[in-house]
Order: C-alpha cells, then structure tokens, then sequence
C-alpha cells in the first residue's frame, strides 16, 4: 500500500475509534484526543508519517499522544488495532433491537438537530456530516445555537449568513446527501424566537426550545411555549419539557402539555423525541398525550459529537413503545417533502 494510503488509513482507524467512545458517552476529552490526532496526522505529509511511525516518533506531531501514535503506528505496519476491535466489539454486543425498533430505525432518512463547533458542539460541520453520511443518512440539519444563548456560543445572524455560504459550499461537494440549513432557536420569554424572523425565513428547519428560565409558573411557560409553536417560521418543538436525566440533572418544566400539543398539532409542528441519553425528552406520560392528539414527530440526536449522531434509536424506541405510525415521523420523510412543509 502507499504511503498516502497508509495515512489515511490510520486517520479513519483515528476517527472511528472517536465516534464508537462518543457513541457509548466516554469522556469526551478521550474522544476529542483521537479526534484531534487525527486532524494532525491527516494534515501531514504521508511519506512523514510513515517515517515517523518507524522510528516511533510519531509523538513529535502536535495532538499526537502515545496512545494515537501507537494506533497510528499498528495500521502502518499492517497489524490489528486491538483497541479499536474492542471497541467495535463492544458496540456489536449491545442488545440488538426488537423489530418494530428496528423496522422504524431503518425508515429514518436524517437528522433534524445536531450541532458543530461554531456554537456548542465538538467538531466541524464537515465532520458531522462524514458522520451521517457513514451512517446512511440522506440529511442532517446543522442548528446550531441563537445568539441569546451564549453560554452554548450562539450564532448571530451575521455568523449564522456566513454558515449558509458554508452549508451551500459543502451541498455542492456531498451531493445528493443534504446539508440542511437551521437553527436552535431560543424560545424567549415571551414565546419570541431569538433570531431576525426575515433570517429565519431563510432556514431549512427551525427548531425551538426553551433553554432559558425552565422553572417558569406552569401557566406563563405554557403561554411562551403556545405562542413559539403558533410562529409560521416553528418547524419543531425540541427538547419539551428541558429535563435532565443524567450529570447535573433538572427537573422537567411544567406546562399544559395537553394544549402546547393540540396548537403543535394544528400548526404542523413536530414533537421532538429527543434521543439524548441525558434527556429523553419528552416524558412517556407526555409522549403519550401528544400521541393522542394526533401530532407529527421527529426523532433526533441533537448530536454535538460524530458518534451522538448513532443514538437514534433511543428515540426509536420510545416510539416505538407508544406504537406511533412512522408517517407521523418527519425524519422518515424525503428531504423534498421536509422543505415543502418548511415553516408551512
């Protein structure tokens, strides 16, 4: 094999190893370590990086530690990465799904949230859309944080314009898959949405959510979230009810749940089942009362990292266990038919 060969080998073996520890929620230091080992050694000349790994100095590359040098050089010298086995090992041994998951996993055609390092995510657009595109998708919007959110580095609408030249630029080199154009827009409190509304109207999906204020009284947090569920630009609601399971948990927001979901169903605005291990949101109890009143879903990550772009089906799951018909699941739909409806 050539030496170019060999460099791009061990870059994807970098990178896989990445995605599976992001995957099973390793700390992200380990997978943000091979992540950006694998920038380094990609960025250097191939017959470099073959020199290096003979003489085992591979360590002398920035981002270059001595466990991604050791990956590095095991597929230089053509021998098994036994960590990267173990790690592939160990996602195949998860318990398979049954087959309603299974089946409504495999009708999901993309990804609606998801994040890159231009607010709170870990990596590159380009990166997250390797990702999906390994995965088989055929879409995945990128939205990213609105301005108010700054703690999560939200994108101003300057900012945001200069993501959607990016976004063009990168449909143009992955095409037929579908960078989709988007945001996380902060629902204010007041139920506005926190970007210039001619901004938004240019957006592929607007997901809202409430990041702000989460232990407002039920019956003004109810008003704010009816109110960003009846604007025109509202695509879906995320994240519901803001709870978290996990690390430094949160109790879920109170609202009428049985209303915000009627107006999500008369205007056309998908519930999001949200997959992340740390939320699953919303609630089976409140799942249930939106599968009662007839709304859409969409079945999302809401990925900051490659590998979270794999948690699908959790959300699956979840709607699979209220027996939701895969047509009322947006992310089962063809980008062309998702565009159409975009902001209705």
């Amino acid at each position: 094999m050539t030496a170019a060969g060999l460099r791009d080998d061990a870059v994807a073996a970098l990178r896989r190893i990445a995605f599976l520890l992001e995957r099973a929620q390793a700390s992200g230091y380990r997978s943000e370590a091979f992540r950006a080992a694998a920038t380094s050694v990609e960025r250097t000349p191939a017959d470099r990086v073959v020199a290096l790994a003979k003489a085992g100095a591979l360590t002398d590359l920035p981002s270059v530690g001595a466990r991604t040098a050791e990956v590095v050089s095991l597929v230089v010298r053509g021998k098994p990465v036994e960590y990267l086995d173990r790690l592939e090992a160990e996602a195949a041994a998860a318990d398979p799904p049954d087959p309603a998951v299974a089946a409504l996993r495999a009708r999901l055609r993309g990804d609606l949230h998801a994040h890159s390092e231009a607010s709170d995510g870990k990596t590159p657009i380009q990166e997250m859309v390797l990702a999906a595109l390994d995965l088989g998708h055929e879409y995945l919007a990128i939205t990213d944080h609105s301005p108010r959110l700054t703690v999560a580095n939200g994108l101003s609408a300057p900012r945001l314009r200069a993501q959607l030249q990016q976004v063009a630029a990168l449909n143009r080199a992955v095409a037929p898959f579908t960078v989709l154009t988007g945001i996380e827009c902060d629902i204010l409190d007041d139920g506005a949405l926190d970007q210039d509304p001619d901004l938004l109207d240019e957006l592929d999906v607007v997901v809202a959510s409430v990041h702000s204020k989460l232990r407002m009284d039920s019956r003004a947090m109810t008003e704010r979230m009816v109110a960003a569920v009846r604007d025109p630009r509202t695509d879906v609601l995320g994240h519901c009810t803001g709870r978290r399971l996990t690390g430094r948990q949160r109790p879920q927001s109170e609202f009428d749940a049985r209303r915000v979901f009627e107006e999500c169903a008369a205007h056309g605005v998908a519930v999001e089942i949200n997959c992340r291990p740390d939320r699953l949101d919303p609630p089976h109890d409140l799942l249930a009362v939106a599968v009662e009143v007839g709304c859409l879903f969409s079945i999302d990550t809401d990925a900051h990292a490659p590998g979270q772009l794999d948690w699908l089906t959790a959300g699956c799951e979840r709607a699979a266990q209220h027996a939701i018909d895969p047509e009322r699941v947006i992310t089962t739909w063809p980008v062309e038919r998702l565009r159409e409806r975009s902001h209705r």
